[in-house]
């Protein structure tokens, strides 16, 4: 028997109506697909049956990549590596679906480095990961409510994000702590254009970086008090981080950008 491993954050997914569920989310017949973290192979399996066009696997332990090796020989290819040092551009020459059962510790990483990196034309066609719920939540926050902060606002820039439902610990082998939630991200056909989505970061990390203190501070940090920011942009310094919805961090970063040009 296969023993999880806590140091890679692993929890299985074994429950069949779970699993059906993720791979109804969309499409997936003769359509390039990505797996992140199979594990055992249980989506893999389940994606198998509706007869993709390439099945691509990133799994980590080597122990696995064996096990994965010898279950599903030349059906699909695994990548035995971190996925955190994958070019994921380089994979395949169209766009792939990506699923992704991620390991809490990185899932945030994980995703973060996908969206800073992420040029004009997409990679992917829609992305469909479990995270535990508490992360989730953070991720589909909407502002002026507690959960909203810099994950809410880097992972909406350029996507469009539905929750697909919530998971039980029991759904899982060892059942975690938390429960979890499926997310699906889908490219958004238009953002508001930024450079330098590493100034985005930065603006999000001064903002929020005292979270209930008013606007007043990092503002004047960043912007050195300029007015006209903040007149163009209707921005009451006696606001709270919270209260800036997402398009006004994107409209700061890029006036941020305009001037060290």
């Amino acid at each position: 028997m296969i023993k999880p491993k806590k140091s890679l954050g692993q929890n299985f997914l074994v429950d069949n109506e779970v699993l059906e569920k993720i791979i109804n989310t969309t499409d997936i017949e003769k359509k390039n697909i990505l797996e992140i973290g199979p594990g055992t192979g249980n989506l893999t399996s389940a994606i198998l049956k509706k007869k993709p066009k390439k099945l691509i696997v990133i799994e980590k332990d080597d122990y696995l990549a064996k096990n994965l090796e010898n279950n599903f020989n030349d059906q699909i290819t695994i990548i035995n590596d971190d996925i955190l040092n994958i070019n994921e551009n380089s994979l395949f020459k169209e766009n792939v679906t990506v699923f992704g059962n991620l390991p809490y510790n990185i899932s945030t990483e994980i995703l973060n480095k996908w969206i800073i990196n992420l040029k004009d034309n997409f990679w992917f066609d829609c992305l469909i990961l479990m995270f535990q719920k508490e992360v989730a939540d953070r991720i589909i926050a909407n502002f002026n409510t507690s959960n909203y902060g810099r994950l809410s606002i880097i992972c909406n820039w350029k996507l469009n994000i539905k929750k697909i439902c919530d998971v039980k610990p029991q759904s899982f082998l060892p059942k975690p702590k938390i429960d979890s939630t499926l997310l699906y991200f889908y490219p958004k056909k238009e953002f508001i254009k930024i450079r330098n989505p590493k100034n985005l970061e930065k603006i999000t990390r001064i903002f929020f970086n005292q979270r209930r203190k008013m606007l007043k501070k990092p503002y004047n940090q960043l912007f050195n008090g300029n007015s006209k920011i903040l007149k163009k942009l209707n921005i009451n310094l006696s606001l709270r981080p919270q209260n800036l919805n997402f398009d006004t961090y994107y409209k700061l970063a890029s006036e941020y950008e305009n001037l060290r040009d």
